[in-house]
């Protein structure tokens, strides 16, 4: 669900805060601005989750025992950069076994082969009958099959030996290791999940309205906010909404996807500013007029008698030298633009 709105425009909303916000500096008392409702064209935010569009668990295609551990989580790896490697000896012995049977069939194969044309040349100077030479004929296609199987059984025993070295689909991140050495995988047990850090995306549930207005969303665009990066918006280079609502919620999922360099990590917190707010009132106030101790910020409230009261707010993003106060204050109050002498006042 919504929780709050912010404006579409930061140069609209520059100029409409230079409009509606008046300074009075009255002999001997600190500069104080009282603010008035500003309204704009605004975007309503929705919390929602950082995703990889490429994460992958990986997972071993034959059973063995885990005797090459090179990495671990938090690793940067490689395409085609070893990961997992499981104890291939018995694979690797089955391997060379098969190639002993394709050299066995290969002579077996030459033999028939010399045989073929014994029995043909026999046949032409009558020595032989129609049987004897289709007998060799048959012997002969019979060799050639075996030493052909043989060969794809060998190729397929070394395919499967590559099975036990498990690499890196793709560039990206090890996030997670489920296994350690000497531990025995099989088939289809999660070794590793990996994600690709240059695709991202943001997915947030919004309601079905708001789905409708993004699908015909003309000229304006959503915006994303990441966690730990308050006030800078991001620009999705694409986005979608997908075509299935929630049956319970009635939220339709919105996929906003990162340009390439967004610092964020999947699974993190963030925030899809979406249209669908109607024009609404806003409080803004000087950056300068906040007061920051720790997790602390407030601002001096100035009151009907001139003295000036510490009063704490929870703010929104800073929009250039404004910045948005979503609570503790209220319009008309008056604000002391400068807090170290509003505190110094009796």
């Amino acid at each position: 669900m919504p929780i709050r709105s912010r404006p579409l425009l930061r140069a609209a909303l520059s100029w409409a805060l230079g409009a509606a916000v008046t300074a009075s500096h009255a002999a001997g008392a600190p500069a104080i601005w009282t603010v008035t409702p500003v309204a704009n064209t605004a975007l309503t935010g929705y919390d929602g989750t950082v995703e990889a569009v490429r994460q992958t668990v990986l997972a071993s295609q034959v059973a063995g025992a885990v005797v090459g551990l090179p990495i671990k989580a938090g690793d940067r790896v490689k395409a085609g950069q070893l990961l997992v490697r499981l104890d291939a000896r018995a694979a690797e012995q089955q391997a060379g076994a098969a190639v002993a049977h394709v050299q066995a069939a290969r002579a077996a194969q030459d033999a028939a082969t010399s045989e073929v044309k014994r029995q043909r040349q026999l046949f032409q100077s009558h020595f032989i009958s129609q049987a004897a030479l289709d007998h060799a004929e048959a012997q002969y296609k019979a060799a050639t099959a075996q030493a052909e199987a043989q060969v794809a059984s060998a190729q397929a025993a070394r395919t499967e030996t590559g099975y036990f070295a498990v690499k890196a689909p793709y560039d990206g991140i090890v996030t997670d290791v489920a296994v350690m050495l000497g531990d025995m995988a099989q088939p289809g047990r999660a070794l590793l999940t990996l994600f690709d850090p240059t695709t991202l995306r943001v997915a947030v549930a919004v309601p079905e309205s708001t789905a409708l207005l993004l699908k015909a969303l003309p000229v304006q665009a959503p915006a994303v906010e990441l966690a730990g990066q308050p006030g800078r918006l991001l620009s999705p280079v694409h986005w979608e909404v997908l075509p299935a609502a929630d049956p319970a919620t009635h939220t339709v999922t919105v996929r906003l996807d990162l340009p390439a360099g967004s610092l964020a990590a999947p699974g993190s917190f963030a925030r899809a500013w979406l249209p669908g707010a109607a024009a609404t009132a806003r409080i803004l106030v000087p950056t300068q007029a906040l007061v920051q101790r720790a997790e602390f910020k407030g601002v001096y409230v100035v009151g009907g008698d001139g003295r000036a009261l510490l009063r704490q707010v929870r703010t929104g993003p800073a929009l250039g030298d404004q910045t948005e106060v979503l609570s503790g204050l209220k319009l008309g109050e008056r604000v002391a633009l400068d807090p170290q002498a509003a505190a110094r006042r009796p």
